[in-house]
C-alpha cells in the first residue's frame, strides 16, 4: 500500500508538472496567434502603402519634363529621376518579404497559395536546397545517360530517362517561379529555356521506337552525357564565383547558378565559354540532323520535325543570349579601362 501511495503521489506530481507545461504552451500559442494576426494586418498595410508609393512615384515621374529647362534645372531633374529609380529598387526589396499574388504559371500549378518565404534564413535555405536538387538530379541523369549509351538498349530505360528529364525540367520551372517570387533575379531566356527543354523531353518521350528513333538515339544520349557533364562543371564554377562575389557584397544573396554564361562569371577564368559554345552548336547539329530526316519518305513520326525545331529554338536562344552577355561584358570592361586612363 505504501508503494502504491508513493507511486500515485509521484504520478500526481508528474501530472501537475504536465498541466503547468500545457498551460505555458497554451499561453505561448495564444500570444503567437495574436502576433500572427498583427503581422498579417501589418503586411496588408505595408503592401497597400508600397502600392500607393509606387503609383505616386510613377505619376510624379511622368510629370517631370526636361524640355525647355535650363541646364542646371535639367541636371536637377535627372538627379531626381535617379533617386526615384533607387527608391523603386528599395521598394522591390521590401516587397520580397511581403505576401504577393502568384503569377499565372504558379496559379495554374499550385493555386493561389502564398509561396513567399518571410525571412532571409528561409529564403537562403530554399535557394540552397534548389541548388542541391539540381546537382543531385544532374548526377543521376549523367549516370543514366551513360548506362543507356553504352550498356542498355531497351526502349523502356530510354523512356525512364526521358521521363526523368520531363519531371526535372517541370520541377525546375515551379521552383524557379517560387524563387523569383522571393527575390531571385533569374529572368529572360534562362527561364524560357527550361520550359522548352521540358517540352522537348516530353516529345522525345512519346517518340515510338523505330528506325528513325534508333538513328537519333546514340547522338541524343551522347548529347545528354555532355550536357550533364557541362552542367556539373558549371555548378561548381558558378557556385564558387557567386560565393566570392556575395562575400564581397557584389551579388544578391538570392542569385542562382544558371545553365548559361552570366556577366558575373567573367571574374577569374572564362574557360566555360568553349564548353558552352560546343554544346550550343551540338544543338544546332541535332536540329539540322532531325530536320533533314523529316522529308524522308519513310518518316511518319511527327516527333522528328518538332524535336528538330525545338533544338533550333534552344540553339538560337542559348547562342545569342551568350553572345549578348559576352558583348555587354566586353563593352563594360573597355569603358571601365578608358575611364581609369
Amino acid at each position: 500500500k505504501m508503494q502504491m501511495t508513493a507511486t500515485l503521489t509521484e504520478a500526481l506530481q508528474e501530472w501537475e508538472s504536465h498541466q503547468k507545461e500545457f498551460q505555458v504552451i497554451q499561453e505561448n500559442h495564444q500570444r503567437y496567434m495574436q502576433n500572427l494576426h498583427e503581422v498579417s494586418e501589418m503586411q496588408s498595410c505595408i503592401s497597400a502603402t508600397i502600392a500607393h508609393q509606387r503609383k505616386s512615384l510613377k505619376d510624379f515621374l511622368q510629370s517631370l519634363k526636361t524640355k525647355g529647362l535650363a541646364e542646371e534645372e535639367t541636371k536637377h531633374v535627372e538627379e531626381i529621376k535617379e533617386h526615384i529609380q533607387e527608391r523603386q529598387s528599395i521598394l522591390s526589396q521590401m516587397e520580397a518579404f511581403l505576401p504577393k499574388k502568384n503569377g499565372i504559371y504558379l496559379c495554374l500549378v499550385l493555386g493561389n497559395v502564398n509561396v513567399n518565404l518571410l525571412s532571409k534564413r528561409l529564403k537562403a535555405a530554399y535557394k540552397d536546397e534548389y541548388e542541391k536538387f539540381k546537382l543531385c538530379v544532374t548526377v543521376i541523369l549523367l549516370l543514366l545517360a551513360f548506362t543507356c549509351r553504352f550498356f542498355v538498349t531497351y526502349r523502356f530505360v530510354d523512356a525512364l530517362m526521358n521521363f526523368l528529364l520531363v519531371w526535372y525540367y517541370c520541377t525546375l520551372t515551379v521552383r524557379e517561379s517560387i524563387l523569383i517570387n522571393n527575390g531571385s533575379r533569374i529572368k529572360g531566356w534562362w527561364v524560357a529555356h527550361h520550359y522548352i527543354s521540358a517540352f522537348l523531353s516530353g516529345v522525345i518521350l512519346t517518340w515510338p521506337d523505330g528506325e528513325l528513333y534508333q538513328m537519333f538515339r546514340r547522338q541524343f544520349l551522347s548529347f545528354c552525357l555532355y550536357q550533364s557533364f557541362v552542367q556539373f562543371l558549371q555548378y561548381y564554377y558558378q557556385s564558387g564565383c557567386l560565393y566570392r562575389l556575395r562575400a564581397l557584397g557584389e551579388r544578391h544573396n538570392m542569385d542562382l547558378t544558371v545553365e548559361g554564361f552570366q556577366s558575373w562569371m567573367w571574374r577569374g577564368l572564362t574557360f566555360l565559354l568553349p564548353f558552352l559554345f560546343f554544346g550550343h552548336f551540338w544543338q544546332l547539329y541535332s536540329s539540322i540532323y532531325l530536320l533533314s530526316m523529316a522529308p524522308v519518305p519513310g518518316c511518319k513520326e511527327w516527333q522528328v520535325s518538332v524535336c528538330g525545331l525545338s533544338f533550333l529554338v534552344l540553339f538560337m536562344g542559348n547562342f545569342f543570349t551568350t553572345i549578348a552577355v559576352v558583348r555587354h561584358k566586353l563593352k563594360n570592361t573597355s569603358l571601365n579601362r578608358s575611364k581609369s586612363r
